[in-house]
């Protein structure tokens, strides 16, 4: 069994899920759900629905072009069952699964450096207006020593009161 992708969001289609709809040319589309099979009942652009990959994709947001992309691949031939083959498989799965990720945390992190530095002047300029409201350590101190003076003063008071 084959796990297919949906034709709106690219998404996975697992066998006996989803919806099939085969034009009179005898093309078929596969959906992963209903909001995928009315969206393209109504003829919406998938580069143009911020939710699907068609999207991120075109807008730089996920990697477009990579070579592991490309053990991802259809391929129609049958193979004859090999445990040995099998086990190979799996393993360079993994292997391919380890580098994607790793490469995809890459292209995040690129594409994430111009953020600092706009959060860094967002949270400078924050400050900034609100510079007032902060009080510096000195004059903080000063109102503290005089908070105690005060409450000694309160509390000699108070013993001379009760004697």
């Amino acid at each position: 069994m084959r796990i297919e992708t949906c034709y709106v969001c690219s998404g996975p289609c697992y066998p006996g899920h989803g919806i099939t709809f085969v034009r009179n040319d005898a093309k078929t589309f596969r959906f992963c759900r209903g909001k995928c099979h009315k969206t393209f009942k109504n003829k919406l652009n998938p580069r143009k629905l911020r939710w699907t990959k068609a999207f991120r994709r075109a807008a730089g947001k996920e990697m477009a072009m990579d070579t592991s992309f490309d053990f991802e691949r259809q391929r129609n031939r049958p193979v004859k069952y090999d445990r040995d083959l099998m086990k190979k498989t799996v393993r360079a799965m993994e292997k391919v699964q380890a580098i994607k990720s790793a490469r995809e945390k890459r292209f995040w992190d690129k594409r994430m450096e111009k953020n600092a530095d706009v959060a860094k002047e967002r949270n400078l300029a924050e400050v900034q207006q609100g510079l007032d409201l902060l009080v510096s350590p000195l004059v903080q101190q000063d109102a503290q020593l005089a908070a105690q003076k005060v409450e000694a003063t309160r509390s000699s008071q108070r013993q001379k009161e009760k004697a």
